[in-house]
């Protein structure tokens, strides 16, 4: 004899996706740029620290660590050896997409103010635009064409009564 098997619980990835109204080909695409992001990164990031002034160094720097902090929440597949890479990328996952276009454009632009080169502006364009993305995502769907239609109508019927009251609240 075998227990009654209870009726399984709907996916929590399918809630999420409803609660914040990211379609998972956007949060693929985001993920995507977020990994480009971070490869551009890490690379102008090398490329930056081999100099002799202190600023560019210090931004190859930063940029290699906002290439970390990228793969760690888009690509934890990237850092398997790290430890605590899922944990990060769980507790990144749960962060509304304006923290995160915050976040992800402040990273990116803190580089730049430490040193405008060519090399900093390029490397970390891709990690803005991942910020970017996300706060687009943040603005959400745009509406349909109808219901815009419907509510301007129903904004000028009620400002039409209202102007209609006031006028004859007046005459009387």
């Amino acid at each position: 004899m075998s227990a009654p098997e209870e009726p399984a619980a709907p996916a929590a990835p399918a809630e999420e996706e409803e609660e914040e109204g990211i379609t998972w080909w956007y949060r693929w695409l985001c993920r995507l740029a977020g990994l480009l992001g971070g490869l551009s990164c890490a690379s102008a990031g090398l490329f930056n620290c081999i100099t002799v002034h202190p600023l560019n160094i210090a931004a190859g720097v930063w940029m290699m660590l906002n290439a970390f902090i990228l793969f760690l929440c888009e690509a934890p597949f990237c850092c398997q050896f790290v430890e605590f890479a899922n944990a990060v990328s769980a507790r990144a996952d749960k962060l509304h997409p304006w923290q995160k276009a915050f976040f992800y454009c402040g990273m990116a632009v803190f580089p730049v103010i430490l040193s405008l080169t060519l090399t900093t502006l390029l490397g970390n364009a891709i990690a803005f635009a991942t910020g970017v993305l996300y706060g687009l995502s943040a603005l959400g769907k745009k509406g349909d064409a109808i219901s815009y239609a419907r509510m301007q109508q129903l904004q000028k019927q009620t400002n039409e009564e209202g102007l209609t009251g006031t006028v004859e609240g007046q005459v009387v």
